[in-house]
């Protein structure tokens, strides 16, 4: 079963983890001195907050899948419609180590599909400067902003 992901920048983490904390009615399930996720099953959602100095706001939107075969079913879907899209094999970024598959829709808003398969001790270095895939037109905008944006 797959899973909604947001992923929001906050200009405060531990006033937004209360404020979340309270909106969910649980604690995060992960919570660093820079980053806070909520895994929820109702709704079902992978909900992430960060405080790493970045304009406070929607940073991504994404689809967490269960393995390795529904990632590449969307990722397939993505580029049989020739949406632009950059894969990642084992990406360390926000405490977890993933495959992804990055693109952006018409308006140039990041999503993240991706299948987490272990755990870092670190946020991770998959923190860059390049700019997720943007559809023909789009400036690459917001969306380079993006946290774990993928390498060029």
């Amino acid at each position: 079963m797959k899973r909604l992901h947001v992923h929001v920048a906050v200009a405060d983490l531990d006033q937004s983890i209360r404020f979340y904390a309270t909106l969910f009615g649980s604690e995060p399930t992960v919570s660093k001195p820079d980053y806070a996720k909520w895994l929820l099953d109702d709704p079902r959602v992978n909900f992430a907050i960060s405080g790493r100095g970045r304009a406070p706001g929607i940073n991504h939107l994404g689809i967490q899948v269960e393995n390795r075969e529904e990632l590449e079913q969307i990722s397939a879907r993505l580029k049989a419609a020739e949406a632009a899209t950059q894969d990642q094999q084992a990406a360390s970024c926000c405490y977890a180590r993933s495959h992804k598959t990055w693109s952006a829709d018409p308006q140039g808003v990041s999503w993240e599909t991706f299948y987490t398969f272990g755990a870092e001790t670190v946020y991770g270095d998959d923190d860059r400067e390049t700019p997720v895939p943007q559809p023909a037109g789009v400036a690459t905008g917001d969306s380079s902003g993006a946290c774990c944006r993928p390498a060029a």
